[in-house]
Formats: C-alpha cells, sequence, structure tokens
C-alpha cells in the first residue's frame, strides 16, 4: 500500500511540475532594424542571427529573418522586423546580433565588399535594460548609424565597424521635419536639460526624423553644405511614444 501511495504522489508531483512549465509566463519580443541616411548608394548588412540574454544569463535564440538588408532604405522612421520571439525571462540585459561575411557599401554604382571583423561576425553585443509584463508586446528598435559604421581604408577598401543605438519606442520620442529637397544637410537635436545631442542626415526629399530621444525640450540644428547657413528652431517639445512634426523650416 505505501509503495501504491509513493507511486500516486510521485505522480502527482510530476503533474504539478508539468503544468507549472506549461504556465510559465510568456513575454512576445521583437526586435527591429532601421537607420539613418548616409552618403552611399546603399550599405547592405548580412543578418544571421539575433539573440537576448537575461539577467541570470539565460540566452535566447530568436526567430530571425535571415537575409541581407539595405540600411539605406530603413531611414526616417522606416524599420523592419528581423526577429521575434515569445520570451520566459522577465528582463532582458543584452542583445546580440549576429552578422555574415556578404556586407556591401556602394559608392558612385560601385559596389565595395565590407571587411568585418571577426569578433563583430561572431556577435556584436548590445546593452539593454528591459523589465517585461506579461501581454505587452516589447520592440526593440536597432538603430544603425551607417555613417559612423563605415570606415574608409585609404586603400580602396572599406570595413564595417557597427555602431548600433537600442531604442525602446514606448519610452522614447520622435522628432521629424523637413527643409528644400536636393539640400544635403546634417540634423542635431540636442536636449536643453541633459546637453545629450543626437544627430541624423536630410535624405534626397528633404525629409528628417530624429528617432530615440528621451522625453524633453530640444533644440534643432540644421546644418547644409556651405554656401547655406545653419537654421536653428527651438523649444522643441518631445513626449514618450510620439513623433513632433515640426514642419517646413523656412531659410532652406
Amino acid at each position: 500500500m505505501k509503495i501504491i501511495l509513493s507511486f500516486i504522489m510521485l505522480g502527482l508531483l510530476i503533474t504539478s511540475c508539468n503544468n507549472d512549465d506549461d504556465q510559465a509566463a510568456k513575454y512576445p519580443y521583437a526586435v527591429r532594424l532601421t537607420d539613418a541616411p548616409g552618403p552611399y548608394d546603399e550599405v547592405n548588412v548580412d543578418i544571421q542571427g539575433v539573440e537576448v540574454m537575461g539577467e541570470d544569463g539565460k540566452t535566447v535564440i530568436l526567430n530571425v529573418k535571415k537575409g541581407i538588408y539595405n540600411l539605406l532604405e530603413l531611414s526616417n522612421g522606416v524599420d523592419v522586423l528581423i526577429a521575434t520571439d515569445s520570451l520566459e525571462m522577465s528582463k532582458v540585459t543584452q542583445i546580440r546580433l549576429i552578422l555574415g561575411a556578404e556586407n556591401t557599401v556602394v559608392l558612385d554604382n560601385v559596389t565595395y565588399p565590407l571587411s568585418t571583423p571577426s569578433a563583430e561576425q561572431s556577435g556584436l553585443k548590445l546593452q539593454v535594460n528591459q523589465s517585461l509584463k506579461e501581454g505587452i508586446l516589447y520592440s526593440v528598435l536597432l538603430d544603425f548609424d551607417a555613417n559612423k559604421s563605415i570606415v574608409n581604408l585609404g586603400n580602396g577598401g572599406y570595413q564595417l565597424k557597427p555602431v548600433i543605438r537600442t531604442i525602446e519606442k514606448a519610452t522614447s520620442g520622435s522628432i521629424k521635419g523637413m527643409i528644400t529637397p536636393g539640400v544635403m544637410a546634417v540634423v542635431e537635436a540636442k536636449s536643453t536639460t541633459t546637453l545629450l545631442s543626437y544627430s541624423t542626415n536630410v535624405n534626397e526629399n528633404g525629409e528628417f526624423m530624429v528617432m530615440g530621444l528621451p522625453p524633453g525640450i530640444y533644440t534643432i540644428t540644421v546644418t547644409p553644405t556651405l554656401p547655406l547657413l545653419p537654421v536653428i528652431k527651438t523649444d522643441v517639445v518631445v513626449t514618450a511614444g510620439l513623433t513632433t512634426d515640426i514642419g517646413i523650416l523656412v531659410g532652406l
């Protein structure tokens, strides 16, 4: 009788453990890719893997859409989903982006291979600090700065050294605007409180969007190529989760 009871208790324990596993919290998670415009025809990056790490060191390999992405098609608010999954961790501390070897840059209609340091091919580590809640889709935007990521080696070759900023859309805002199409210019958004600055380029249509801005008040400076003079707009308010449209800037 004791043996039978022992088996019954063991069965109940196993069932209880299985139920606990089945009821483990799930946190839907997505990683998207975007870019700031740059002075190239194309910047193509070979995405092969995306992993996330929790505070306990646990690593989850996300379901990634492998392929070659032209970063210059992903600017001024345009982004693309590259990985997604349902996590069983309530905190994410790090995202690891794994690149392949088929990275190229196109300049004046000529394609150049982008040599990539082996350490960055094996996994570019991006620090984040996210606490997740059940039932909410968390999305992280990888803002790939093509301008700063392409290194001219001076010997006719180019190297890819990725400069990427992580953006949590729910806790940041954006500023967009427009100048005269065809004018090359750099846009800087500078916080009046923290003095931190964020920058992007104007695209060929004269449009720009500075993303991933902490809420606050900003000064926007648009600096075109000479002989045109910079245009400044002050007291631009940024609100989390929203895009502030400052319209067409007069003078450019």
